[in-house]
């Protein structure tokens, strides 16, 4: 396991609730965020894919990382997704977040035009971290596929040789472990911090250097992630990865940000936890149903949320 990384542990992709008319829902935001580091969180993976980033206005992501941090979320442990498809916008969301005083900066590719070269990534990239303040740490986000645009190991290489300290590490939700077990080979004995999308890899991922985790399931299975990585050299560390492996295969089973949406509207009583943005929509009946009796076979017991 790497140590002394920036997010090292377990950071939930934190979801984002909404109101009924579909606007953000920032109390009830801001108790989740309490309550995940409350119950095994050390860092909050914010405008993520699971928070439903790009269903979001560039001024509403802003206004989540304003209204966290003046709420009283420390800065520090808030890792904002900043990357979008348009330059000014990722240098706007990330200097913000260096601004309030986060560590650093999960980048999704410009994901729009399809297979655009090494090198046209590698100007955007320069192009983000030449504008952006230094103090703030960049991270990549390989999602390929939802973004279609890979990020190899040859991209890495030539960014951080070109900018020195810059990029940190990187979260790898390509679902292949052998493609994330490369980027710790490659990079981790430099300081570079690899963090898994999947749940199942965790253990796994720990034990060949990784740094942690930044996942969906870990909004409801972050108590057991969080034994994993305690425990990462030790068998309840294993035994426990079993648990974290099924969770995922129960949230994973219908649509998941709906999924997990529909998990905490049961565990807190709050029915808006249902509400999301199109062209996601809520869980029928009974797909929440099938889920739910799951999710309870499982045996994971949720921690009681704060009146």
């Amino acid at each position: 396991m790497m140590r002394n990384a920036l997010f090292g542990g377990v950071n939930a992709a934190v979801l984002t609730p909404f109101r009924d008319d579909l606007s953000v829902d920032l109390d009830r935001m801001l108790a989740h965020c309490r309550w995940l580091l409350d119950n095994g969180c050390n860092g909050l993976a914010i405008l993520g894919t699971t928070g439903e980033a790009n269903s979001l206005g560039i001024a509403e992501r802003i206004a989540i990382m304003e209204g966290l941090v003046a709420r009283g979320i420390p800065a520090d442990v808030l890792l904002p997704g900043t990357g979008t498809t348009a330059i000014p916008d990722t240098v706007a969301l990330t200097a913000r977040a260096a601004e309030l005083g986060c560590r650093g900066a999960l980048l999704l590719p410009p994901f729009f035009y399809k297979n655009p070269s090494e090198d046209g990534l590698f100007a955007y990239y320069a192009e983000v971290a030449a504008r952006v303040p230094t103090g703030i740490a960049l991270y990549f986000y390989h999602f390929p596929a939802q973004s279609a645009v890979p990020i190899t190991t040859g991209l890495i290489a030539r960014l951080r040789h070109a900018f020195p300290g810059r990029f940190r590490g990187i979260k790898d939700s390509s679902g292949d472990f052998g493609n994330t077990s490369s980027y710790v080979r490659q990079f981790a004995h430099e300081g570079f911090e690899v963090y898994c999308g999947d749940d199942g890899a965790l253990h796994a991922l720990l034990q060949e250097g990784g740094a942690g985790c930044i996942t969906a399931a870990s909004n409801v299975g972050s108590a057991v992630s969080a034994v994993v990585y305690a425990n990462w050299d030790r068998a309840i560390g294993a035994e426990a990865q079993a648990t974290l492996a099924t969770i995922r295969k129960v949230v994973t089973s219908v649509a998941l940000i709906p999924a997990l949406k529909s998990l905490m509207a049961r565990h807190t009583g709050h029915a808006g936890w249902r509400n999301i943005r199109p062209p996601h929509l809520k869980l029928d009946p009974a797909a929440e149903a099938k889920l739910f009796a799951a999710f309870d076979a499982a045996g994971v017991q949720l921690a009681p949320v704060a009146a």
